[in-house]
């Protein structure tokens, strides 16, 4: 089996997994007030932070791009399918094994909002599935 990852489409998802961070959480975007009011992270708080934060954002979006790369190149050799399906279910197996189930135990045990998990969840949910989307559509 051979490691095989198109870096331009690495290079694709990471630019579709900032744009979704921006339209996720953004004070004009879909839950960006909503997520500053359960988290109390005001907007003088986040100047005070600096470029830190998307700092750290960037670099998490693309260890995540490189890792869903590296692991729809392992399921294609395993399955012998190089489809956007199998990506996206490469997305999905992700989200649930590592990010939902490790963001539900911290919240969990942090008692942060219900509404905040999910409002987390489903980003990452919605990130996972537009990052593994242009993997699955250029990886071939």
């Amino acid at each position: 089996m051979e490691l095989s990852i198109n870096w331009w489409a690495v290079v694709v998802s990471i630019v579709a997994g900032m744009a979704i961070a921006w339209l996720w959480y953004s004070d004009w975007g879909l839950l960006g007030p909503t997520w500053r009011k359960l988290t109390g992270v005001t907007k003088e708080k986040s100047a005070k932070g600096g470029n830190s934060p998307f700092a750290i954002l960037a670099l998490s979006i693309i260890a995540t791009g490189v890792t869903l790369a590296v692991a729809c190149s392992i399921a294609e050799g395993f399955f012998g399918d190089d489809s956007v399906w199998l990506a996206l279910a490469v997305g999905v197996v992700a989200w649930l094994g590592f990010s939902l189930s490790t963001l539900a135990q911290h919240n969990g045990f942090e008692q942060k909002p219900a509404r905040l998990t999910a409002i987390n969840s489903a980003y990452q949910l919605v990130l996972f599935l537009g990052m593994a989307t242009p993997i699955g559509l250029l990886q071939q």
